[in-house]
């Protein structure tokens, strides 16, 4: 088996009296903090929420022990207040508890970086002090949280919850930043959009590794408010349409076995069908001879890299594709013929038989 590419190591390990005491011995030491951590769960103080530290770094997979956490940091936030010194040190010790847990989630993303509980647990800490510091401090952590996203991205460009968060700390930045009549002049100045810098982003991400599912997730999820953002007309529109066909073709031509490629192909050919919602278009003023003029242009281009590739299942997936499309927009094109349509899918039951059953399914719905 393996996993993004990376083999797993076949064989068992085989372990000495002594390794296998000091298992069973850190064993009983976890369940005895699982038990001791357990037994506080009404109790909401430093000396708790120290334990749960020390076992959410044994195992921040134990979701429950993040909700144990969350209530304690709660009840520390709010205590009762007396007197406006009380108030400014309630404040700081906000402000302290906010980085704490900032710090401990950061060590933990390092080592666990797919681990839901932790990056939903960042997240929660950043709502709270929204909510409890100053909107300057608040908007401060909130604009550093790209930077932790970047790291994260450099380690592992793929990981798919690290662009999850990063979309959802852009939105919450360009909220940020729409001023309110309580804004100060002294808050941090945050850009109105962050769209065209984000586009820019998986620009780079997508030439430092073409697969890069999530980078082409999120480039077309920005392409429709980069277009309104910069007020396209339509020969603006045909043009971005034009350029990400090229990019992906160029990336096509590069490596055509790789799944993340044609998942965007597909998408941008998605977008010329007429059934298409038009926030979902790029181009808005196609006619069905351009459209055809696009699908046949893209299959002239996959048809010259199947002379080369042709145990590639994704160009006669592909082909098939642009064939459907076309039939919806011109039943009388001579770009293929319905022998052809027939051959591509004999070679998707040959070189994928395991979805036989898909494929029968896609000759009847285009009657080969």
């Amino acid at each position: 088996m393996a996993s993004h590419g990376v083999s797993r190591a076949a064989g068992t390990i085989v372990r000495s009296e002594e390794s296998r005491k000091r298992e069973l011995q850190q064993i009983a030491a976890y369940q005895e903090l699982v038990d001791l951590v357990n037994t506080k769960e009404r109790q909401y103080t430093i000396e708790v929420l120290g334990l749960t530290t020390k076992l959410l770094n044994e195992n921040p997979e134990y979701y429950t022990v993040w909700n144990h956490r969350r209530r304690v940091l709660l009840a520390l936030s709010n205590p009762p207040m007396e007197d406006q010194d009380q108030t400014e040190r309630l404040t700081h010790n906000i402000e302290e508890l906010v980085n704490d847990e900032l710090h401990l989630t950061f060590g933990l993303l390092r080592k666990f970086p797919k681990c839901y509980w932790i990056w939903n647990h960042r997240s929660w800490v950043l709502q709270q002090a929204e909510k409890l510091l100053s909107a300057a401090t608040a908007k401060k952590i909130w604009s550093g949280e790209l930077l932790l996203v970047g790291k994260m991205l450099q380690a592992d460009s793929r990981n798919f919850h690290a662009w999850s968060y990063r979309r959802s700390v852009v939105l919450e930045l360009e909220r940020m930043s729409t001023p309110t009549s309580d804004s100060a002049a002294s808050d941090p100045p945050l850009p109105q959009s962050l769209v065209e810098s984000e586009f820019e982003y998986t620009t780079k991400m997508i030439k430092t590794n073409l697969s890069n599912f999530s980078a082409w997730h999120n480039r077309g999820k920005l392409i429709p408010p980069l277009l309104a953002e910069r007020q396209a007309d339509n020969a603006a529109r045909r043009r971005m349409l034009d350029d990400e066909l090229a990019l992906i073709c160029t990336a096509i031509n590069t490596d055509p076995f790789d799944q993340s490629i044609w998942y965007y192909h597909r998408f941008l050919l998605s977008t010329l069908i007429p059934s298409c919602p038009d926030q979902s278009k790029i181009a808005v003023d196609l006619s069905n001879s351009d459209r055809a003029q696009y699908y046949t242009h893209e299959m002239e281009y996959i048809g010259e890299i199947l002379e080369d590739e042709t145990d590639c299942k994704w160009i006669y997936e592909a082909l098939l594709y642009l064939a459907e499309c076309s039939l919806e927009v011109d039943a009388g094109t001579g770009a293929f013929t319905t022998q052809d349509m027939r051959s591509w899918l004999v070679q998707l039951r040959r070189l994928d038989p395991l979805r036989m059953g898909r494929w029968s399914d896609l000759g009847r719905a285009l009657n080969i």
